[in-house]
């Protein structure tokens, strides 16, 4: 017999665990909050066209509203309905990567609410390629707005567990898809007024997939500002709560002997350190590898016992320039 489910307030709910995707709806549409697995990181959803939702997954995240969120849909005909221009090119992106881990960042209609987008006239949307998120997505008649869900700064969630652990009594439900498949965010494209790519977040989608697909060299913008124009541009993000320092590990070993440390390499162990405080992104050194293990080894090391955590920059291609991102906006600032 399936346990009977009760909307509680969110001062007093234990959030449940499950794949009950008509309880995920319900919630949804009664303006709470649910967690959702994507194939990038699981998402705190709540319903886009709905303010006070949309306010209470700041309120749980403790995240600033002058970062923006992104917006999730079913499938990307879909983003008619809330963005009033495509670009030919933007078509083009979306055919060959979404559903997946891109982003698009379009002129918004009035339907969507300025604090979705932090006041600016573009929404960023994207089409999340997990079987029971676009599953939910399809039996809604609204957009989900889903920043990562965990504490606004802390390390992406993988995992329901992870969810869990941040934000059990804060939110009714978490759908649970399992791990995620690609464990970085979406990369972030936008577009100027003579359609030339700007890429604002390095991510799932690599720079150079992009131009094999378009022909064009997307202009670079992932700037560290403190009014971001997309999610993921802050210059502290992402980060444990252990500092972690990023630059050549053996060298930071010696310089920290006195310390106790846990290293995150990216296919080698190093001599002096417990082998029970290292771990390997990705033994083959495969840079998707290591992507899809990027939160989560943050976050076991972040549990370790240790006085710091030290890591080094992959190579600066492909995914790693996502990673590369993902652990500089990490490490510890007042190093």
């Amino acid at each position: 017999m399936q346990r009977k489910k009760t909307l509680l307030p969110v001062h007093t709910m234990q959030a449940i665990i499950g794949t009950d995707i008509s309880y995920a709806k319900l919630l949804l549409q009664k303006g709470e909050l649910v967690a959702i697995p994507t194939e990038t990181v699981y998402g705190l959803a709540g319903n886009a066209l709905n303010e006070d939702a949309v306010v209470k997954i700041f309120t749980v995240k403790n995240r600033p509203q002058f970062n923006p969120l992104i917006i999730h849909i079913p499938s990307f005909d879909v983003a008619q309905k809330y963005v009033t221009a495509v670009p030919e090119i933007a078509k083009t992106l979306a055919r060959h990567f979404l559903p997946g881990p891109l982003t698009l960042l379009l002129p918004k209609k009035e339907v969507i609410p300025d604090i979705v987008t932090a006041g600016s006239k573009n929404v960023a949307i994207r089409v999340p390629d997990h079987i029971l998120t676009r599953e939910l997505l399809s039996q809604l008649d609204f957009p989900l707005a889903a920043p990562s869900a965990n504490s606004f700064g802390y390390v992406s969630p993988t995992s329901a567990k992870h969810v869990y652990d941040g934000l059990n009594d804060k939110i009714p439900y978490i759908l649970d898809g399992g791990e995620c498949m690609v464990g970085l965010e979406s990369t972030i494209i936008g577009f100027d007024e003579n359609e030339n790519l700007i890429l604002y977040r390095t991510g799932g989608i690599s720079i150079e997939d992009i131009e094999k697909v378009t022909g064009v060299t997307p202009v670079i913008k992932t700037n560290e500002s403190d009014l971001p124009d997309t999610p993921g541009q802050l210059k502290s993000h992402y980060a444990t709560d252990t500092p972690l320092y990023l630059g050549n590990i053996s060298e930071m070993i010696l310089e920290y002997k006195e310390k106790k440390i846990a290293v995150i390499s990216f296919h080698e162990h190093f001599e002096g350190i417990d082998i029970n405080n290292q771990f390997i992104l990705s033994p083959s050194g495969s840079l998707e590898e290591a992507a899809k293990n990027l939160f989560k080894v943050l976050r076991k090391t972040d549990d370790l016992n240790v006085d710091i955590i030290l890591t080094e920059r992959l190579p600066d291609e492909g995914l790693g320039r996502a990673i590369n991102d993902r652990l500089g906006r990490a490490q510890h600032i007042n190093k």
